[in-house]
């Protein structure tokens, strides 16, 4: 059962594959109540030792939810892709249950769109979307990109030689370029939040906001 210091906001974890186990490990790791379950009693002796609560029961079925506490748990994060019945039957209990919010791994398009009818929160794509992040981080500048659902990303990259040397206000980035640089990294020192007298030299990381397609076509700059 689950510890009732928890106070609703741990997370229950299922499915201990290569995205479920990354999510417990790191959820952890970030100060989180984690309880993870699998099926397979290797994984569960696997991470038994790296994680704090692991269990062996089958999601699939509800008395199993029911007897780890799974709606006293803020969030559910169904891991499990090989089966996609096995991941509808598990979400669909957990929209049973009435708690917890429920982010939901899908495979593909067709998948995620059960998932989201039958009340998954937040349906992931994690290989498309590793793909996709990938993709902006080989075609360009760009050193670390994050995209959100609006087309809008905030990227780090490294600055075009055209605005090296002047301060954000003298290369007018925004007017010109539709984004906006949002901080600056220089090597040795402390990040600094962007004001109009910031002078950017060759050396830096910008920090940029903005839609995708302006982003990249200002990364893209020489």
């Amino acid at each position: 059962m689950p510890d009732s210091r928890r106070g609703n906001s741990g997370v229950l974890v299922i499915g201990l594959g290569r995205f479920g186990a990354a999510m417990a490990e790191t959820l952890e790791e970030l100060g989180t109540d984690v309880l993870a379950m699998d099926t397979s009693a290797d994984l569960v002796q696997e991470f038994s030792g790296r994680l704090t609560h692991v269990v062996q029961a089958d999601a699939t079925q509800m008395e199993a939810l029911q007897q780890v506490g799974a709606a006293d748990f803020g969030a559910a994060v169904v891991g499990v892709g090989t089966s996609i019945e096995a991941s509808v039957l598990i979400t669909a209990n957990l929209v049973d249950l009435g708690r917890p919010v429920i982010w939901a791994k899908a495979i593909s398009a067709s998948h995620g769109k059960i998932l989201e009818r039958i009340g998954a929160h937040h349906v992931v794509f994690p290989e498309k979307d590793a793909g996709q992040r990938v993709a902006h981080l080989v075609n360009g500048r760009l050193i670390d990109f994050i995209e959100f659902d609006d087309g809008f990303a905030i990227v780090k990259m490294n600055p075009p030689r055209e605005i090296q040397g002047y301060t954000l206000a003298e290369s007018d980035i925004r007017s010109k370029y539709g984004v906006t640089v949002v901080g600056v990294k220089s090597p040795g020192r402390d990040f600094t939040y962007a004001t109009p007298d910031t002078r950017v030299v060759g050396h830096d990381l910008l920090i940029v906001s903005g839609h995708t397609d302006l982003i990249e076509r200002f990364a893209n700059r020489p």
